[in-house]
């Protein structure tokens, strides 16, 4: 039976300062249908997030959108004071109400810091490990919305600060106002877009986020290579899409969610899934192509 356990993962320093297991736990889909309100299941919800300690998972990502300000609700609710976890937040994407989607994204300065404010206080902290600007308003000059972020650090708001759905153009410009500790943007197996910005991290020491991990696309599909490796270890699709994830960079922290604690076991016991050299090079090339 495969290991339920995050720390065969391996380790990352956020910040240089903060280490935590690589496979981490993403808060979205604790949420309710859309991300938007309550869970569905609010004792299944909080029976995931009190799993998380049970199997070495110490590293939680979530936002203020989601729910909006459920999920940082139940983390506090489930989990608060932490004792040896981190728990990253991300401000700047709004839910105005009715149709859940769009997000529209606010970047206003004095917007951020009321919503870095409101996340203290959901959390019940007095500084977030990591804070994410969720994403770069591109009506505000984006050195505002950076000098913001400084001030966030500067005060004693955050310990470090993140950037989401950037360019490296745009982690370049940030690095010049303040250290950019993690960066989130989509990756996986099916969508490889952003290689040059894991490429940046990784050459920089940054953490890389992937959102969206466990799609493998066409390679996922009955007859596909994810799908024929996965029978043939007798694990699942996204374990593997994980399990390589995992291996393709030492800055990868892969934050796959899910609202059921049976999931969760599954995503985690893919830190125990050892992929062979050619095995993982064979994927890595069908997925570029």
């Amino acid at each position: 039976m495969t290991q339920i356990d995050a720390r065969p993962s391996g380790t990352f320093a956020i910040g240089g300062d903060m280490t935590i297991n690589r496979l981490g736990f993403g808060a979205m889909r604790i949420t309710g249908p859309g991300i938007w309100g309550e869970p569905e299941d609010r004792p299944e919800a909080l029976r995931v997030l009190k799993r998380l300690t049970e199997i070495g998972v110490n590293f939680i990502d979530t936002a203020d959108s989601y729910g909006p300000f459920v999920s940082e609700e139940l983390i506090a609710e489930a989990l608060y004071p932490y004792d040896g976890l981190l728990v990253a937040t991300k401000g700047a994407l709004v839910r105005p109400g009715g149709e859940p989607n769009p997000w529209p994204i606010v970047g206003d300065p004095h917007y951020l810091r009321q919503a870095v404010r409101m996340s203290l206080r959901r959390l019940k902290v007095e500084r977030i490990d990591l804070w994410q600007l969720h994403r770069i308003d591109p009506r505000v000059p984006q050195d505002e919305q950076f000098d913001v972020v400084k001030s966030f650090i500067d005060d004693g708001f955050i310990r470090h600060a993140g950037l989401s759905q950037v360019s490296v153009e745009q982690i370049e410009a940030a690095r010049k106002v303040f250290p950019v500790a993690t960066v989130q943007n989509l990756y996986n197996l099916g969508n490889r877009a952003d290689e040059d910005v894991l490429d940046y991290c990784e050459a920089n020491g940054i953490g890389f986020i992937p959102w969206y991990p466990l799609a493998a696309g066409s390679l996922a599909r009955p007859g596909g290579l994810v799908d024929k490796l996965a029978k043939a270890k007798g694990v699942t699709p996204g374990q593997i899409a994980i399990a390589w994830l995992l291996k393709r960079s030492p800055v990868m922290l892969p934050t796959p969610g899910t609202s059921r604690v049976k999931h969760l076991d599954e995503n985690v016991a893919a830190a125990s899934i050892t992929l062979s050299e050619d095995e993982f090079a064979e994927l890595d090339a069908v997925s570029r192509a």
